[in-house]
């Protein structure tokens, strides 16, 4: 990988912010978009704009066959057996959702478990706390070791024959932690139980294969994986898909519609009613090709790297706490931290001073802020568009920051 050739590919990153060049240390919230992406969708607007699936005129054939294909890329992107298996969503939020209302709420009944971890985004908490609500089912939590990772041992202790659910990231977004999704989803199924994935941070960073891992839904995000934003991705084996209803009726979804009765299209589309996301799925599809040409057996490397390098810097830092586990190997690239005294929304504000982006606050995760002991945190995450020289220039800041709160207290 040839960090200075990617950078030239992403035109966002060639601007000063408050007067120093920009660092963007904040691609676990969005990734930035590289030319291939932004000229995908403007190349869809500008030539061949049209609906898909619904005329035969030559425009509407492009953008369907643009829409069609993006899901071809996706299947393999992710290894599904077929087409059938992806659906087009608004994001790995609704993706989620989807599987909680139409799945979830049909099968679970009063007494059922849902095992989900601490570490949950808060769009795998909320759709599961609704769906006990709903039905009685109990919602449970998978404990967590004293660095943030999951034990196994823990799952067999926690997942009975009552769990008919398990939900669980596959990358932290705070923590960074990389969770045994396929040893899991054995332990779920010996039980009997269905294996939901959230891949929000997982797809965009690592190799993802679905029948590998044996999942039974997956859900992503293609504004993290150089996509553009409200598109998504929900995978789900094909029978669980085939026995699901649909949430969302209207134009698109449909197969026969009758003064009384209705029926549905078949895989995927059952569940795409109205015009689909098209814009998104051609740039979704760009994104992918982009991803694949430069590898991402490469990206992962090198965000270890830079994870391990930051940790080592950051570290020597008096006063820092990083949380999650210490050996970068075992941790995608995100960095979550604290400087004592100073609270991360001040952190996050001298940075930006300097140029420097990063996140700062409860990450959509405030179960796991409770298990921290901690209100917020501050968070730098990298990509396959970041250097050392980014390190070294946050680095530099937060010195600056605990300098500058230092002689202000």
């Amino acid at each position: 990988m040839n960090i200075m050739d990617i950078r030239q590919m992403f035109p966002i990153l060639h601007q000063e912010v408050n007067g120093s060049p920009l660092v963007y240390l904040d691609s676990a919230a969005t990734s930035q978009k590289p030319i291939q992406v932004i000229e995908a969708i403007d190349s869809y607007y500008r030539q061949y704009n049209s609906n898909v699936h619904r005329g035969v005129h030559t425009l509407g054939t492009k953008a369907t066959d643009g829409y069609e294909g993006a899901r071809e890329k996706v299947r393999k992107f992710i290894n599904a057996k077929s087409t059938e298996e992806v659906i087009f969503t608004r994001g790995t939020t609704t993706s989620l959702n989807t599987v909680a209302a139409s799945y979830a709420r049909a099968n679970l009944q009063e007494g059922d478990e849902i095992v989900i971890s601490y570490m949950e985004h808060h769009s795998n908490i909320i759709p599961w706390q609704q769906v006990a609500k709903a039905t009685g089912a109990i919602l449970k939590y998978l404990p967590l070791q004293e660095d943030g990772t999951i034990s196994l041992e823990d799952v067999k202790n926690t997942v009975t024959d009552q769990t008919k659910i398990v939900s669980i990231m596959h990358v932290s977004n705070v923590l960074g932690v990389i969770n045994p999704i396929k040893e899991i989803a054995q332990i779920a199924h010996q039980h009997g139980a269905v294996m939901v994935v959230d891949g929000a941070q997982s797809a965009p960073h690592m190799k993802v294969d679905v029948q590998d891992l044996d999942c039974d839904f997956f859900a992503m995000s293609g504004h993290k994986m150089c996509g553009p934003t409200g598109i998504g991705i929900l995978y789900g084996k094909k029978k669980l898909l085939e026995d699901m209803e649909p949430i969302e009726f209207g134009g698109e979804m449909i197969d026969f519609v009758g003064l009384q009765e209705s029926t549905w299209k078949e895989l995927p589309w059952k569940f795409e009613g109205g015009t689909p996301i098209i814009a998104g799925a051609i740039g979704l599809g760009a994104a992918i090709d982009f991803l694949e040409e430069i590898g991402r057996d490469n990206i992962e490397a090198h965000e270890h790297k830079l994870a391990a390098y930051a940790m080592e810097q950051m570290s020597a830092i008096e006063g820092m706490t990083i949380f999650g586990p210490k050996d970068a190997s075992k941790k995608a690239g995100v960095v979550t931290f604290n400087i004592d005294e100073v609270h991360p929304h001040d952190v996050a504000t001298v940075l930006d001073a300097d140029g420097i982006a990063v996140r700062a606050g409860h990450h959509c995760a405030q179960p796991l802020m409770k298990w921290l002991k901690v209100s917020s945190t501050a968070r730098a995450s990298f990509y396959l568009y970041n250097s050392e020289e980014d390190i070294d220039r946050l680095v530099q800041g937060l010195v600056k920051t605990k300098e500058y709160f230092s002689d202000v207290f």
